[in-house]
């Protein structure tokens, strides 16, 4: 992620473009590719609950199948420019394509949790490639008065992946059995690398030897893998008052700060820390890294809660989050051409604020919600993400030398997906505490028999309590059905205090960051804009 990484995302030399159907069946299979990396980032959110019940594991260690791909695939981005520049483009890519779809393969036929949770980390760790290696390839095989065309396929391809992954996850989920989320990537995969290898393989990127980094990767993987263990497992071990919990944050702790300080020095760093001098690098990346880590957050929490909470199914649960792609692959043209006439800075303010109102309409929710009432927020997030990411990644790149720009779009695509995998772990564990917290708060309040604190009638139940079964036996309850009814309800409405407590939280910190955005520079726009896949 170094200067280095600008060979492998430049526009090396081929022979011609392309042109007629090798073009189009081409550009439709790296299109594919991009697709597949995409929608398996978002796949699987709605149906953890399924996956965690079929292997006897609870929700929360269930997310570990969305924390370990993401995590994976963080790591892995820092050795996309090198390895393409060692092996050339298109068989990097295409390497990555044959070992992803092997790793969906073997992601469907695991046994158990730790064995789903290895393959994912496998599938996380050879899908680094994929995107930047799309992208430079379309870049390359169009003619130069075409090239907007392959950018739009592109990024249309980014935004499209995200609606189609909880919808396509759901429907599987409740229809098939969930290895099917992995195991529809064999003919994708299989159609991409064939068509990828047998228009390109003649027209191989030059490629270069140089050294690697491997100090300052192993300590990258040990500080992120350290870290996103503690997070993943200190919930279920009572976090520091257990000793393995202390010895992972005091690795994550050293081995990170060793990271920085070789990094900092190193003649040739895979990550350059160097592009955080740069007050626009700097900010822009905060805020990108925060407001995404909320958002990725949010689209993991939402399914949750649904399926385990309200009763959804996996398909209904996926079509509450589809609207916001839909709105976003709307107005992303639109919020495109109005970041080449106004200041980036305005429009990414819009878009947080547009954030924290989606976030804020969530938290009005009641266990009573209808579907459009809970899908209202996600068209506003739509609009959001359609300036959100064109913003903020303009805002950090802006006045970065043009040599160094593939290279501190990585450290920025790095940091983004590292947050999102840590924002993960940090929304569950906090959502269980919370709603352990408000179910013994309710309890407290509806009291029970033997409780010394009821001060009520009703045979030593407290007075709400009492009423409530009241209640109950009017809809012709015992009052054993009667208690069953109201401590499922006390459970569920416990459940959803956490849950709009953590949106009300999130639409607070998205606000807060709208100061550091204007501790930016002016940033204005010329010629097109991209932005990361999401």
């Amino acid at each position: 992620m170094s200067s280095s990484a600008a060979p492998a995302t430049g526009a090396p030399a081929f022979p011609a473009p392309m042109t007629g159907s090798l073009l189009a069946i081409t550009a439709l299979a790296l299109a594919l590719g991009t697709f597949m990396q995409v929608l398996d980032g978002t796949i699987a959110n709605v149906s953890v609950p399924t996956i965690a019940g079929d292997l006897g594991v609870s929700t929360s260690q269930g997310t570990w199948v969305i924390t370990s791909f993401a995590v994976s695939n963080g790591i892995s981005v820092p050795l996309t420019g090198w390895l393409m520049g060692r092996y050339g483009v298109v068989k990097t890519f295409t390497a990555s394509v044959l070992l992803f779809t092997i790793a969906s393969f073997l992601c469907g036929i695991a046994w158990n949790i730790n064995s789903l949770i290895f393959f994912r980390i496998l599938q996380g760790a050879v899908s680094g490639p994929m995107i930047p290696g799309s992208q430079a390839l379309l870049m390359m095989i169009f003619p130069p008065n075409k090239r907007g065309t392959a950018l739009a396929i592109w990024s249309m391809t980014t935004l499209v992946a995200p609606i189609c992954g909880p919808i396509l996850g759901g429907y599987i989920s409740d229809n098939f059995t969930w290895p099917w989320i992995f195991f529809i990537n064999l003919p994708v995969g299989a159609f991409c690398a064939f068509f990828c290898w047998r228009g390109m393989a003649s027209r191989e990127t030059p490629t270069y030897q140089r050294p690697i980094d491997r100090t300052g990767f192993a300590l990258l993987v040990i500080w992120v893998g350290a870290l996103q263990v503690m997070l993943d497992t200190g919930k279920d071990v009572d976090w520091f008052n257990s000793p393995a919990i202390v010895v992972e944050t005091l690795v994550a702790i050293i081995a990170f700060i060793a990271w920085v300080i070789w990094e900092l020095n190193d003649k040739n760093p895979m990550v350059d820390l160097s592009f955080f001098k740069t007050r626009n690098f700097a900010f822009g990346t905060l805020v990108l890294c925060v407001a995404y880590a909320i958002f990725f957050g949010a689209n993991l929490l939402m399914p949750l809660w649904l399926q385990t909470n309200m009763g959804y199914i996996a398909t209904w649960a996926g079509l509450v989050a589809a609207p916001s792609g839909i709105i976003a692959v709307i107005l992303t043209p639109f919020a495109a051409r109005m970041l080449n006439r106004y200041d980036a800075r305005i429009l990414g303010t819009v878009s947080l604020v547009l954030f924290a109102l989606s976030f804020f309409m969530r938290s009005l929710y009641t266990t009573e919600a209808s579907f459009f009432q809970l899908m209202l927020p996600t068209l506003v997030m739509g609009a959001a993400m359609s300036f959100f990411f064109i913003s903020f990644i303009s805002i950090g790149l802006n006045g970065i030398p043009p040599e160094r720009v593939p290279a501190a779009s990585g450290l920025s695509n790095f940091a983004r997906i590292i947050a999102g995998s840590f924002a993960a772990s940090l929304v569950t564990t906090i959502w269980e505490r919370s709603e352990s917290q408000h179910q013994t708060r309710l309890a407290e309040i509806m009291g029970g028999p033997g409780n010394p604190g009821n001060t009520g009638g009703g045979g030593g139940f407290s007075e709400p309590m009492s009423d409530a079964l009241n209640q109950a036996t009017q809809y012709g309850l015992t009052t054993a059905q009667g208690i069953s009814v109201i401590v499922r309800q006390v459970s569920s409405q416990a459940f959803l205090l956490a849950t709009v407590d953590l949106f009300r939280i999130s639409s607070i910190i998205i606000i807060l960051l709208i100061p550091a955005v204007w501790l930016c520079r002016k940033t204005l726009v010329t010629g097109p804009v991209t932005h990361a896949a999401d």
